[in-house]
């Protein structure tokens, strides 16, 4: 123990006392402030011989054939073997005592006419036992047990031995046959058999019975604490302590600002605890589970870990959401929307599995890609958008739960050449749909505007179709408060950030404003709303309202 703390294996331990005495051992460990008691016992646990762990492989023959079982199986197939056992041993006890009987029966009947027997006997030369079988009915075994004895010792015979002798073989047989004939019964031998061994043999279990996890599971031995994860747009993660954060409460989601010495910017903040679950949903309609402590804790202005070190992606696949997950509690529900206008309702459960490689979250179709994914508690209201403007609305309970592997149902019905950019949920009311074009325009609706329609409509106008050749179609759509920000991003690597309040507030069928300029063959290909957790609450300066933090990435 020292040796591990001296080289720095185990922190937290300020002083190890060895108060061993007669009366046995003692170990006394002194713990540093605040360090948590359990993850160094943990440690030490997977360090040091303070515990051993041993495996079993419970292997068992099940109908002829070996198989690996759960410990409850295999104590149902050990009952079941000792019923084997337990009928084949009294059927061989029922047998053996009833031939008994059969001899005694036979000598008692020798007995009554002893006289006459050993006249037969001594009066015959070769046909003894035939004579005894026909005159006194026995049978060729009883006939033969007679004239295997002696006469001397046959004349010895004391009926009142061999009548207490049958008679209780004639209450074994009773007993063996009631065995045979009611489970029960044979269960209460294998009970009382299994009792008079404990009684003999048991002694104070010395050992405990757990799940094999290959030792220690490496959460026990990390501190549960809050943090914040980051997923870049480039696709790096990382790790820092939570209170690098502190704009976003336990759950909670955004991005955060870029510096202009980066070509890549954070586009997803997730705040969740070390013990917590991280899911990840892919565009090819797969989700990967890791816990959040397997991520590497970095500093602040540390570029990360590329994602695919933890992620089997397949090639071209990327990340489109990210989920914090607690508990998979069968009342929290995950929606997805794809491309083609699919939706679907799962509820959390379904993906409460230990699998570490991707899932099936979702069934999609040659030609769809999932696009967003939210958590939702059932009360949601539902904002899907596409790219030629058009916008539905409805309730989530439209949408009916199903299974993970479903394929889902009609969110949306889509004209020819459109598709789905962006999924939202909102139980409020009081936020604003923005959306964002193209070449770079873009506004701020009123959600009073969207009214709640059935689910697989055609949906309403949230945009000015006819000024696309203008402004271009639509890349995307989110809700937005009046202190959040917007960062965009283009084809170019220029990155603009705007507060969402600096953008005009406009019907449904408008056109919008200009927000990013953007040159002739140059196109928006993302934004997002941002999260700074510097300056997100302070008012913009002059400069910044006048060209909004306008950046070209190196």
């Amino acid at each position: 123990m020292a040796d591990l703390v001296r080289n720095k294996k185990i922190d937290g331990i300020s002083a190890i006392r060895d108060e061993s005495n007669r009366e046995g051992m003692r170990i006394v460990i002194e713990l540093k402030k605040d360090t948590n008691p359990n993850v160094i016992l943990n440690r030490l646990y997977k360090h040091t011989q303070l515990q051993s762990t041993y495996s079993m492989i419970m292997l068992a023959l099940v109908n002829g054939e070996p198989k690996i079982l759960r410990l409850c199986e295999i104590i149902d197939e050990y009952l079941k073997h000792q019923k084997i056992v337990i009928t084949r041993r009294t059927k061989f006890d029922l047998a053996k005592a009833e031939a008994r009987a059969h001899i005694l029966e036979g000598l008692l009947i020798a007995l009554d006419n002893i006289d006459e027997v050993i006249k037969v006997i001594r009066s015959s030369y070769n046909d003894a036992k035939e004579k005894l079988m026909v005159r006194f009915g026995l049978s060729e075994i009883q006939s033969q047990a007679i004239l295997d004895m002696r006469l001397a010792r046959l004349q010895g015979l004391e009926r009142e031995k061999i009548e207490n002798e049958h008679n209780e073989l004639m209450q074994k047989i009773a007993y063996y046959k009631s065995i045979l004939a009611d489970e029960h019964k044979l269960m209460g031998v294998i009970k009382d058999e299994l009792t008079e061994i404990k009684q003999k043999y048991g002694d104070g279990r010395r050992t405990k019975i757990v799940a094999d996890d290959g030792g220690i599971d490496e959460e026990y031995l990390i501190d549960e604490e809050d943090v914040a994860v980051t997923l870049t747009h480039l696709g790096y993660i990382k790790r820092v302590p939570e209170n690098t954060y502190k704009a976003q409460r336990r759950g909670g989601k955004g991005i955060v600002g870029l510096t202009t010495r980066d070509s890549d910017f954070v586009k997803d903040l997730i705040i969740t605890s070390t013990h917590d679950y991280l899911m990840f949903f892919t565009d090819l309609g797969k989700v990967y589970k890791i816990k959040a402590y397997e991520i590497p804790e970095a500093s602040r202005t540390a570029k990360g870990t590329p994602v695919i070190n933890f992620l089997n992606l397949d090639q071209g696949e990327r990340v489109t959401a990210v989920i914090p997950v607690k508990e998979f509690a069968d009342d929290n529900y995950l929606i997805m929307v794809t491309r083609n206008g699919t939706i679907k309702k799962t509820p959390m459960s379904q993906f409460d599995t230990n699998r570490k490689t991707g899932l099936i979250a979702i069934t999609l179709k040659d030609d769809d890609k999932l696009i967003s994914v939210s958590q939702s508690s059932g009360e949601e209201s539902v904002y899907v958008v596409t790219k030629k403007g058009k916008s539905i609305t409805f309730h989530e309970d439209d949408v009916r739960s199903m299974g993970r592997s479903a394929g889902g149902v009609r969110a949306i019905t889509l004209d020819k050449d459109d598709e789905v950019v962006s999924m939202e949920l909102d139980s409020t009311g009081e936020r604003e749909l923005l959306v964002m074009t193209k070449k770079g325009f873009g506004k701020r609706t009123s959600l009073d505007e969207y009214r709640l329609q059935t689910r697989g409509g055609k949906g309403v106008s949230t945009y000015d179709k006819t000024k696309f050749s203008k402004t271009g179609e639509l890349v995307g759509a989110t809700l937005v408060s009046k202190d959040d920000e917007i960062m965009l991003i283009n084809s170019n690597g220029v990155i603009i950030r705007i507060r969402a309040n600096e953008i005009s507030k406009s019907g449904r069928t408008t056109q919008g404003v200009k927000i990013m300029k953007v040159e002739s063959g140059d196109e928006i290909v993302s934004f997002a709303k941002v999260l700074d957790e510097d300056d997100a609450s302070k008012p913009m300066t002059k400069k910044e309202k006048a060209d909004s933090e306008q950046m070209t990435l190196v």
